[in-house]
């Protein structure tokens, strides 16, 4: 299969700012080929000319992982946040082609919960259809921008905790299928797919030829290998799809169970965490390796 598999730049740090590119030769040289970048905020301080460079001379590529929040959502019943998150969609289609990157990924619809302090609330059929209708718009107006400019959004679902709008892969392929634009696919995480997709594999191949970009994550975000998602399972699900595409990992559970611990929380490494996100990424090559052999 070759897919590429790189590791998010929270693993290391957040933000990401211009004192921070060293961490590509990083991550190159713990064997991953790309990183998947947190689309930058203004206040990030990142170069973007900057950061294309160090990337290509550490021989990585870049993917980008979009950031909504309340006031840019384009499922939102109110009309500046849906305009809030058209614009930040169109900002991301630029950022990426300064970067050189070719996908942006995330919960592009926007209506985060947790995270935003927004609780889930009762919502009656037509609430749904309409935010549903929502969001198949906003997607359908930057899809073909994406697509033009060479870049491709990927759909992620989140789970339950997390948001409203898509958290299963069946709603994922929903809205790509309603859409219908190259300039968007569906984005796969198995963290989220571990708590609401009755089979990971069933879904990958439910999703299909529609996967633009996928994260292999535990199921409590460690490292790959430490928890119980069935690796060799999901790698052959993608093999049968013929999924030739990027792999990110995201393995930022840290090494701390201390009681009142807000663990949903990201948090900065304690530890040289090298040895294990080598361990992890041969986890995953293994997986892959397997799945082109055990047919």
């Amino acid at each position: 299969m070759k897919n590429p598999i790189g590791i998010i730049s929270m693993q290391f740090t957040r933000p990401f700012t211009g004192a921070d590119l060293h961490y590509f030769a990083t991550a190159a040289a713990l064997g991953f080929d790309f990183v998947e970048l947190l689309v930058p905020e203004p206040e990030d301080a990142l170069p973007l000319a900057d950061a294309r460079r160090a990337a290509e001379e550490a021989g990585l590529f870049l993917v980008l992982a979009a950031r909504v929040n309340p006031q840019r959502s384009i499922a939102s019943d109110d009309a500046a946040a849906r305009q809030g998150g058209l614009d930040y969609l169109k900002r991301t289609v630029d950022v990426a082609a300064e970067l050189g990157a070719s996908v942006v990924g995330g919960p592009l619809y926007g209506e985060p919960m947790v995270f935003a302090g927004r609780p889930p609330v009762p919502r009656d059929d037509a609430d749904i259809e309409a935010r549903a209708a929502r969001t198949v718009e906003g997607l359908a107006q930057v899809a073909p921008i994406a697509r033009e400019a060479g870049v491709t959004f990927a759909l992620e679902a989140l789970n339950r905790f997390e948001t409203d709008v898509v958290s299963t892969t069946r709603q994922s392929v929903e809205v790509v299928n309603r859409v219908n634009d190259l300039g968007l696919g569906v984005m796969l995480d198995t963290f989220h797919m571990n708590m609401e997709d009755r089979s990971i594999p069933d879904a990958i191949r439910l999703a299909g030829s529609r996967i633009v970009h996928f994260q292999a994550n535990e199921n409590h975000r460690g490292h790959p290998g430490t928890g119980h998602v069935d690796w060799p399972a999901v790698m052959r699900a993608l093999h049968d799809v013929d999924y030739r595409g990027a792999i990110s990992l995201e393995p930022f559970r840290r090494a701390d169970d201390r009681v009142g611990l807000p663990i949903a929380h990201w948090r900065a490494p304690r530890e040289d965490e090298s040895a294990k996100l080598k361990a992890g990424l041969g986890v995953i090559r293994n997986a892959l390796a397997l799945a082109e052999v055990d047919q």
